[in-house]
C-alpha cells in the first residue's frame, strides 16, 4: 500500500507553496501521463535552478525546495526536494533517497571543506510511475555538464538515472559507496547531525564567502 505521505505536502517537500504549484503545473504543460509528466518535471528542475554546493548547511532553509525555487540554485538535496514536491502537486507519489557518494571529481577547495572527497546524504528522487518507484537525480544542470565535460544525467520515466561512474574522458566521476534509505521528507536532523560528525566544515558558512563553485571548475578544466 502507497504511504500517503508521498502525496502530501512536508516541510522541505512544499508541494503546497504556490510558487511550485504554479512551476509542476507550467512545466508539465500538455503532458497527460504521469510517466510523461515526470520527465518534464525532472528536467525543469534540472535545469531552470543551478547546481551550487556552497550552501548554508547548518540552516533549515538550505532544504528546502521551495527556496532552492526561489533564489534558482541550489544543492542535490533541495533539488530533489522540488522535484518530489513539483511530483506530488500533480498527484505522482515520491519520496527522497539518499547516498553517500564518492565524488572524484570536485574542486580542491570543495574537497578541503568537505574533509576528503566522500559526500555525505547525497540526495536523488524517487517517483511512483508505471508500478514501480524510478529513481531521477536533477542535481546537475545541463549548462554545468556540458562547461565541465560530464555527462547530463538523462531521465526517461522507466529506468533509474543516477550519477555516471565516468565523465566523458574516461576519468572517475560519481561512486556510490552507501545507501540511507528513503525517506517522505528530508531528514534534516541526520543531514546536520552527519556532517557535524564527518565534515565539520561545512557546517562553517565563513567558508563560503567568496566561494564561486562555476569559476572553480573552469579553473580546474582549464588547467
Amino acid at each position: 500500500m502507497m504511504d500517503p505521505a508521498y502525496l502530501r505536502p512536508a516541510r522541505f517537500i512544499e508541494s503546497d507553496a504556490p510558487a511550485i504549484v504554479d512551476f509542476a503545473r507550467s512545466q508539465a504543460g500538455s503532458a497527460r501521463s504521469p510517466t510523461e509528466i515526470a520527465v518534464r518535471l525532472h528536467y525543469a528542475v534540472r535545469d531552470t535552478v543551478l547546481y551550487d554546493p556552497y550552501q548554508a548547511f547548518a540552516r533549515p532553509e538550505t532544504y528546502s525546495g521551495r527556496v532552492a525555487l526561489e533564489r534558482g540554485r541550489g544543492f542535490c538535496v533541495a533539488k530533489a526536494a522540488l522535484l518530489a514536491a513539483c511530483a506530488r502537486v500533480l498527484q505522482i507519489p515520491a519520496r527522497l533517497g539518499f547516498a553517500d557518494v564518492c565524488n572524484h571529481l570536485a574542486t580542491p577547495r570543495l574537497i578541503e571543506m568537505n574533509g576528503g572527497d566522500v559526500f555525505r546524504w547525497h540526495a536523488y528522487t524517487d517517483l511512483w510511475l508505471e508500478d514501480k518507484f524510478v529513481k531521477a537525480t536533477p542535481a546537475f544542470n545541463l549548462s554545468m555538464c556540458e562547461r565541465f565535460d560530464v555527462m547530463p544525467l538523462e531521465f526517461d520515466g522507466r529506468n533509474d538515472s543516477i550519477f555516471h561512474p565516468y565523465d566523458r574522458s574516461d576519468r572517475r566521476h560519481m561512486e556510490y559507496l552507501a545507501y540511507h534509505g528513503t525517506f517522505a521528507d528530508v531528514p534534516v536532523e541526520k543531514i546536520i547531525a552527519s556532517l557535524r560528525e564527518h565534515c565539520p566544515r561545512l557546517l562553517e558558512e565563513s567558508g563560503y564567502k567568496g566561494a564561486d563553485f562555476t569559476k572553480e571548475e573552469e579553473a580546474r578544466h582549464s588547467a
